[in-house]
């Protein structure tokens, strides 16, 4: 079975535009990559001042935020605008993630330098959008994030409208941003507010729910004893780890330590996949306890329980950190969709939130495109052969990286500046 996927994979990357033959990304473990990113040496150079500005809006006029969330109260972004005019490109950030997340920066700083102007919002999984820009408060069902991004974006634009000189607009974003750009697109194709001339999805999911459910195993599957096993296993990583940074205060702890790191420490590929589980684990109770508070369902809090800024929080994390997404997705996810759409089954609500759902549109259309990494870990064998027989040659599949962790590598940002039309960085 391992042969055939091994011969799927190189099958696939033959079908692909890329020469794989001259792909130097040097990190070939998929774990390592992941977590520790690009070396120094081997990143574009994205080092410039760029005219960032954080800004505020409020999204959802009238709403009432929750006592503890009284410091989430307007949505928060980013804008970096060119002093001319030029195009102008939303970038969507992954689950969990913000709009100034260090990957965020890196697209930022990459459009900028190439001449866009740049907007950078945070995931509808992040607790500031869900707060303040999410209509439900429990995202996930793409669809209404979507919905809820373009709100967002059009009124970010409303806000820019005299500051900007735009002429015209494109989309990107990245993980689950990816996915979420690909719905923003297809939205956009009938409210016209943005007529995006392209959009590129990085490492998207294909199925999100199979793709959860792959990150949810990496954890459960990696720890001594599973779920049970979870306390000892933090201790353990943390102590383990604490110990690598002594001597290191006078290093910036930045992707060329970890890489060091891996190379002298040689932690084992479970370790690493329970980390990188772990990671998606801690955004996903964060995502749970948040749209439980909203919306006061009673799952991690009791229910009418009004919390306070002063209150602690810890203990309900603690019991969102022991639930699958599987268990999150039965008891709290599909009943509150299906309050809102009865007739609901669980199979046409994982169909929905899929890529799938959109595949006459990403088949038909010339404006999108997609790259990811032949060994990401959040893609099933099939989902590479799916992607490439959509987008044919809008896609780009390249034979390592892991889960974004080849993003700024210099081949990388050239090719994602040429989808867009804006060259190759040494032209």
């Amino acid at each position: 079975m391992r042969r055939f996927h091994i011969l799927l994979a190189a099958v696939l990357l033959l079908a692909s535009p890329v020469n794989t033959s001259a792909y130097d990304y040097p990190v070939a473990n998929p774990y390592i990559a992941t977590i520790a990113g690009t070396p120094t040496s081997y990143k574009a150079d994205l080092k410039l001042a760029i005219p960032e500005e954080h800004k505020e809006l409020s999204i959802a006029e009238g709403r009432k935020v929750p006592s503890i969330f009284w410091f989430q109260n307007r949505m928060k972004y980013s804008v970096t605008l060119q002093d001319r005019k030029a195009p102008l490109i939303f970038v969507i950030a992954a689950a969990g993630s913000s709009y100034n997340s260090p990957t965020t920066n890196i697209l930022q700083r990459a459009f900028y330098k190439a001449g866009f102007h740049v907007v950078c919002l945070s995931s509808p999984t992040h607790p500031n959008f869900m707060v303040t820009a999410s209509t439900t408060g429990v995202p996930g069902y793409v669809p209404d994030d979507a919905r809820d991004l373009y709100r967002a974006m059009t009124k970010v634009w409303q806000d820019l409208d005299g500051e900007a000189q735009v002429t015209e607009f494109y989309l990107t974003g990245y993980s689950l941003g990816a996915a979420d750009a690909a719905f923003v697109a297809r939205l956009d194709e009938e409210v016209k507010g943005f007529n995006f001339k392209k959009v590129l999805m990085i490492n998207p999911p294909v199925n999100l729910h199979a793709s959860i459910l792959l990150l949810d195993r990496m954890l459960l599957d990696n720890i001594p004893g599973g779920i049970a096993g979870l306390n000892p296993f933090v201790d353990q990583v943390m102590t383990k780890f604490a110990g690598l940074y002594r001597g290191m205060e006078s290093l910036d702890f930045n992707n060329d330590v970890l890489y060091q790191v891996f190379e002298e420490e040689k932690p084992d590929d479970r370790e690493m996949a329970a980390l990188i589980g772990l990671s998606f684990r801690l955004v996903s109770a964060n995502m749970m306890l948040t749209a439980d508070i909203i919306n006061n369902q009673g799952y991690l809090v009791p229910k009418n329980r009004i919390l306070t800024p002063n209150d602690p929080t810890t203990e309900y994390l603690k019991v969102a950190l022991r639930l699958s997404f599987d268990q999150f997705f039965d008891e709290f996810f599909f009943p509150f969709f299906k309050a809102r759409m009865p007739g609901l089954t669980k199979e046409a609500l994982i169909a929905e939130v899929s890529l799938k759902s959109l595949e006459h549109y990403l088949r038909n259309t010339d404006k999108i495109g997609v790259m990811v990494n032949a060994d990401d870990m959040i893609l099933a064998h099939e989902d590479l052969e799916y992607l490439v027989g959509v987008f044919g040659n809008r896609a780009k599949i390249y034979p390592r990286g892991g889960h974004l962790g080849n993003i700024d590598y210099k081949e990388n940002v050239e090719d994602m500046l040429a989808f867009f039309g804006a060259g190759r960085e040494d032209q």
